[in-house]
């Protein structure tokens, strides 16, 4: 992995992301729909952003392919398009969500390799110590 001060071209593409999550009503959006596809009227409801707002958001986070659609009927449903959509939305609600812990909750969004995968995670402070990078 390039570090962002190293590559300008890379640390401007991450800025713009940056710009679509620094918006309440996308926030909102794409939060819900962490819990899966929903409906223009589900989200509404969940999120009381109004229709014409609404819509006005999903089409721009439907622009940055952040979402995607699937019609049934007269239904449209949206769900995120992008499974690194994911960690990014938990992240941001790890870390400024009431009540959680933002270092369990930023851990669990990350998914293990293989070596991780096999070997048992410690708890309690000795996680914490494994997150700063140090193995004592």
């Amino acid at each position: 992995m390039t570090a962002l001060h190293k590559d300008r071209a890379r640390a401007i593409a991450v800025a713009e992301t940056l710009k679509l999550f620094a918006q309440p009503q996308r926030l909102m959006i794409l939060s819900y729909l962490l819990a899966g596809e929903r409906t223009v009227s589900e989200i509404n409801a969940a999120t009381s952003i109004g229709q014409p707002a609404l819509s006005q958001q999903l089409a721009a986070l439907r622009g940055k392919a952040l979402v995607r659609t699937r019609r049934h009927g007269t239904q449209i449903f949206y769900a995120l398009a992008d499974e690194t959509a994911t960690p990014w939305i938990r992240c941001l609600e790890a870390m400024f969500g009431a009540g959680t812990a933002p270092f369990a909750a930023i851990q669990a969004t990350a998914s293990p390799g293989p070596a991780q995968a096999a070997a048992p995670r410690p708890a309690g402070a000795a996680a914490f110590v494994q997150m700063l990078g140090k193995n004592y």
